[in-house]
């Protein structure tokens, strides 16, 4: 299955969500590693990072560091395992056609630029199907022809 992934279905594997049991039933069936790129482990640990902090500000948002440092070792472990397989990125590539992407969508629906460059990285892996939970990258990659299946 040529699949690519974003932060919203990687943190659902990670950390107990409304979409876990999807991700991690969609999980079950992949023969293989699943591609990611730097840019996508790093949201991930920044995301992870960032919520531990507002956790320790106010104990009503985020969640705990000991729950963030057991989401960091589990990724760690799945780089190492294989089951996550780091791809190599041509960046430049990808902000062409982050740019072109951004030029034919972000005026009438609205992009992030982290949608752009995950949708894009997909584009420039040659990816068939995305992974995700946030709609607007489902649209946004869904218009450039890639199956969203979860």
């Amino acid at each position: 299955m040529n699949v690519f992934l974003d932060t919203s279905f990687l943190c659902s594997l990670y950390r107990k969500q409304i979409h876990s049991p999807v991700a991690i039933k969609f999980m079950a069936s992949v023969k293989g590693a699943l591609p990611v790129s730097s840019l996508l482990v790093l949201e991930f640990r920044q995301s992870v990072r960032l919520q531990t902090r507002l956790f320790g500000l106010d104990r009503k948002k985020g969640f705990p560091l000991a729950e963030g440092a057991r989401m960091l070792r589990d990724l760690q472990s799945d780089l190492v395992a294989g089951v996550l397989s780091m791809k190599a990125i041509d960046w430049a590539d990808v902000h062409r056609i982050a740019e072109q992407l951004s030029d034919r969508h972000t005026r009438e629906r609205g992009h992030r630029l982290a949608d752009l460059l995950h949708v894009a990285t997909a584009l420039h892996l040659g990816a068939e199907s995305f992974l995700t939970f946030d709609e607007p990258q489902r649209k946004l990659a869904a218009a450039e022809g890639m199956d969203v299946p979860v």
